[in-house]
C-alpha cells in the first residue's frame, strides 16, 4: 500500500474504464458467457469495495491487480451460494481458483485476458443477437459506457439502450451462445460489427456530446487499444488496420485541440508540433498494412484523409483537392449527411465559402441533423465569411440552441460575437 490516502476517485474511474472490461471478459469465460451479469456483478463489488477502503487503507501499488483479485474472490463466493450452479459449483470454484493463483505470471495472464477480451467483444456481436443490441451490448461491457452514454451516441433514451442490453444477455443465455471463435462467414459478419462498435466508442469520445471536456481520451485510447487487439490477432484484415490507422492519426491530435484554457482549438490553428509523434508513427503504420488487398473499405478512405492531413508540415501544405477526392470516393460507398458536411468544409479551403454553401443545401431539411450543432456551426462560419452576417447570427443561435459540450459552446458565443 501506498501512503497516500487522498480520494482514490479518478484512479477508481481509470480502473473502471481500462481493467473492468478486461476481468469481466475474464470471469466470463471462466464461469461462462451465461454468467456474464455475475461477472459484471462481481467486478462492480469489487470496485465498491475499493472505494470504501482505499481513502483509509492507501491506494494499493498494484490496484489493477487488486481489483482483479478481489473480484475473483467475490466471484467464488457467489458461485458457492447460487444454487443455478448446483453440480458444477465445485468445478468452477476450481478453474476460479487456480485462475487467480496463476495471475502471479503477469506476462501470461494479460496474454489469456487479451484472448478473452477478443473473445467477449466477438461474442457480443454474434449474429443471433439483434444489430443495435449488439452495439450497446459490447460498449457496456467491454468498453465500460454507462447506458446513458450508449443512448447519446445512438440519439435514442436510455430506457430503450437498457431494454436492448437485457435483452442481449438473455439471448445469450437462451441460445446457448459460447466464448468461441467464429470461423467462415459469420467471422465476417461479427468483424464487420466488432469494428462498428470500435468506431462508435472512439467517435463518442472524440467529439463529447456533452459535458466540460471536448474530449474524452479515455474512451478513444480504449477503442484504439481494442482495435489494436483485434489488428494484432489471426482475424486481422486490413480493413481492421484501416480502422486502427484512423484512431491513430486522429488522436495523435488531442494535444493540440484545446488549449490551456480548454478551449476548442480549430484544425487550422493546430500548433503541429504539438501532435503526438508516436500516435503518428502507429497509424502510418496501419496505414501501410491497410493497402493489402483489393477491397477499399469506408475506413480506407477515412484514414487517407486523416494521413493526408497528418503529413502536411502546415495547415497551408494542406492538399486540399485530394481531400475533397476523397470525399466524393467515400460518398460514393459510404453516403451519408455527415460524409456531405465534412466534404463541405474542405471545400470551403479549395473553392471558397460560396461553393461550400451550395453543397450544404441538401442537407437544410435533413432530419438526421436536425439537432446537430455542427452543421449550423458550419454553416455560420461559411455565411460569416461571404459577409451574410444576420444570418450568420442566427445559424450560430440556432447551433447554441442543439446540445454539445463546454468548449464547443463557448467557441460558439465567440463566433456568434462577430456577428
Amino acid at each position: 500500500m501506498s501512503g497516500d490516502a487522498a480520494t482514490p476517485s479518478p484512479l477508481i474511474e481509470h480502473l473502471f474504464r481500462h481493467q473492468a472490461g478486461r476481468v469481466i471478459a475474464r470471469l466470463t469465460r471462466l464461469l461462462g458467457p451465461a454468467h456474464v451479469e455475475l461477472a459484471e456483478d462481481a467486478v462492480q463489488e469489487a470496485l465498491v469495495g475499493a472505494v470504501q477502503a482505499w481513502p483509509h487503507q492507501g491506494v494499493p501499488d498494484n490496484a489493477a491487480g487488486w481489483i482483479y483479485k478481489v473480484a475473483h474472490n467475490i466471484a467464488i463466493d457467489i458461485v458457492r451460494r447460487d444454487r443455478t450452479f448446483s453440480a458444477k459449483s465445485d468445478a468452477i470454484v476450481a478453474e476460479l481458483s487456480r485462475s487467480e493463483a496463476d495471475s502471479i505470471d503477469e506476462a501470461a495472464l494479460d496474454e489469456r485476458i487479451r484472448d478473452d477480451e477478443l473473445r467477449m467483444i466477438l461474442m457480443c456481436c454474434h449474429p443471433e443477437i439483434s444489430p443495435d443490441a449488439r452495439v450497446a451490448l459490447s460498449l457496456k461491457i467491454i468498453g465500460g459506457f454507462g447506458v446513458r452514454e450508449i443512448a447519446r451516441a445512438f440519439l435514442s433514451d436510455e430506457a430503450a439502450i437498457a431494454q436492448r442490453i437485457v435483452r442481449a444477455k438473455r439471448q445469450i443465455r437462451e441460445r446457448r451462445l459460447t466464448l468461441d471463435l467464429p470461423s467462415g462467414p459469420d467471422l465476417a459478419h461479427r468483424l464487420d460489427s466488432t469494428l462498428d462498435v470500435i468506431y462508435l466508442m472512439f467517435n463518442e469520445g472524440y467529439s463529447a456530446h456533452e459535458g466540460a471536456a471536448l474530449i474524452r481520451q479515455d474512451l478513444c485510447y480504449e477503442a484504439l487499444r481494442l482495435g489494436r487487439i483485434v489488428a494484432a490477432s489471426p482475424l486481422a484484415e486490413p480493413r481492421v488496420h484501416a480502422l486502427v490507422a484512423l484512431m491513430a492519426l486522429q488522436a495523435a491530435r488531442f494535444p493540440a485541440r484545446v488549449d490551456a484554457m480548454g478551449d476548442l482549438v480549430p484544425l487550422e490553428a493546430q500548433d503541429r508540433s504539438r501532435w503526438d509523434a508516436r500516435l503518428i508513427a502507429i497509424g502510418f503504420r496501419h496505414f501501410d498494412e491497410s493497402i493489402a488487398g483489393d477491397r477499399v473499405s469506408p475506413f480506407h478512405v477515412q484514414a487517407a484523409i486523416a494521413a493526408t492531413y497528418a503529413r502536411a508540415l502546415s495547415d497551408a501544405a494542406v492538399e486540399w483537392g485530394v481531400i475533397v477526392d476523397l470525399y466524393d470516393q467515400l460518398l460514393k460507398i459510404h453516403p451519408s449527411p455527415i460524409v456531405v458536411l465534412n466534404r463541405a468544409v474542405a471545400l470551403s479551403r479549395l473553392h471558397g465559402p460560396a461553393a461550400a454553401l451550395n453543397a450544404l443545401d441538401p442537407l437544410h431539411n435533413d432530419p438526421m441533423l436536425r439537432h446537430y450543432h455542427l452543421l449550423m456551426s458550419v454553416r455560420g462560419q461559411l455565411l460569416l465569411e461571404v459577409g451574410r452576417r444576420a444570418e450568420a447570427r442566427a445559424a450560430f443561435e440556432a447551433a447554441l440552441a442543439c446540445e454539445c459540450s463546454d468548449p464547443e459552446r463557448r467557441f460558439l458565443e465567440r463566433k456568434l460575437a462577430l456577428c
